[in-house]
């Protein structure tokens, strides 16, 4: 790994033609030859920061089954709900409202056929749950 910066390796090295005099007086050197410019381009760091904000946005196998066990018990936490609200008798729009996020986020899947098998079980229960409080998981 290459790291640029002030005490980095893409700094300006003095150029080789570069004449120290032993005199106190000032000196331009050889006037007829310009001197060696860079450009002033962006560092090249910035493509390095890119890189490690994609690695960021990649997630790996472990962190995305860790997501989907939660949207996994989120789902069956509001099924739970729905149940202790028709034991109550009392039918919240609000517990079907949460149903129909859960039935839309259980369509990602994790990677890992066992888990995504289960999650396609609780995600038919909630779709049922749906159907049968009239409404659908799509709207």
């Amino acid at each position: 790994m290459r790291i640029y910066g002030p005490n980095g390796a893409n700094l300006a090295s003095p150029a080789a033609s570069a004449r120290r005099s032993s005199s106190t007086a000032f000196s331009l050197g050889d006037i007829g030859t310009p001197a060696e410019t860079r450009s002033a381009a962006a560092p090249r760091a910035t493509s390095g920061i890119d890189a490690l904000l994609a690695m960021q946005g990649v997630e790996d196998s472990t962190e995305r089954r860790r997501r989907s066990v939660a949207r996994g018990r989120t789902a069956l936490d509001v099924l739970d709900d729905l149940k202790i609200g028709l034991l109550a008798g009392a039918f919240d729009s609000t517990t079907v409202a949460r149903l129909r996020t859960a039935a839309a986020d259980l369509k990602v899947t994790s990677g890992d056929p066992g888990l995504d098998q289960v999650l396609s079980e609780i995600e038919l229960r909630v779709e049922v749950e749906l159907a049968k409080a009239g409404q659908s998981a799509g709207g």
